[in-house]
């Protein structure tokens, strides 16, 4: 793959190019996200790091192809797309879906040689977690309900029939895949992992998000925030600024030739 089909592709978005970037952010949406989501991180980026946004099958202008609905396939689905994007630090960054999509595009990504500068997990129970949901079941009130319990959409979206229409297969897709995961035993990452989650998450409790240090042989840290799941919407400003610490760090031991 070229890397102008990397920038052309329907897998990645760059809001915010610069081919020159010393270091990357890969982002991983949460369910029922998509990549624009991330505009604000790549602007909050820009002139320090460049922002690849995914861009899952089904939302957006991937509306009319079919949606993927486990995480397996979905990972060997963007590993592949990901792979020759990857040639100078890289920080894999996810929220609650998205968390273990990373990790598991990690997982294949070390199998194969390459090894990210971090993987950052936000809101979301450590991969050997379980939790008995079933939201992808429930009819399309239910899991709307379930949705706008989180509290990260504008209530705005609740009121527009049409666009409820038009996410909805989507949403139930990515509901499914995330409530369906179960990890598979493996080799421990080498990619040093670092947790973010609400100190008031229903999803995700601080217990929880401490599995995913039983993951790693490298560095692991938590950081609580407060709010709830999507904490990240007002707190943005410290999630930012701590992927930068890490691409500070990855970037001068680079340049040291360490």
């Amino acid at each position: 793959m070229t890397r102008n089909d990397v920038d052309t592709g329907l897998w990645i978005r760059r809001f915010q190019p610069w081919d020159a970037a010393p270091s990357r952010v890969v982002c991983f949406p949460h369910a029922g996200g998509a990549a624009s989501y991330f505009v604000p991180l790549s602007r909050a980026l820009a002139g320090k790091s460049e922002v690849l946004a995914i861009q899952y099958p089904g939302r957006q202008d991937r509306r009319t192809e079919k949606g993927i609905d486990n995480i397996p396939e979905l990972a060997d689905a963007v590993t592949s797309v990901l792979r020759s994007s990857l040639d100078r630090p890289t920080v894999v960054f996810g929220h609650s879906m998205g968390a273990t999509l990373g990790f598991e595009v990690v997982r294949r990504l070390e199998r194969g040689g390459v090894f990210p500068t971090a993987l950052v997990v936000s809101g979301r129970v450590g991969p050997t977690r379980t939790r008995d949901e079933t939201a992808h079941l429930e009819d399309d009130d239910g899991l709307l309900a379930a949705v706008k319990a989180l509290s990260g959409t504008d209530e705005k979206f609740f009121g527009d029939e049409e666009l409820l229409r038009m996410i909805l297969p989507a949403l139930r897709i990515d509901y499914t895949a995330a409530e369906t995961y179960r990890y598979t035993p493996g080799p421990l990452l080498r990619t040093p992992i670092h947790a973010h989650v609400g100190d008031s998450d229903p999803k995700a409790t601080i217990d929880e998000v401490r599995d995913w240090a039983n993951h790693t042989t490298g560095p692991f840290s938590l950081r609580t925030h407060p709010g709830g799941h999507f904490y990240l919407n007002t707190r943005a400003a410290e999630l930012t600024q701590a992927i930068v610490d890490i691409l500070d760090r990855a970037v001068e031991t680079t340049d040291s030739g360490c």
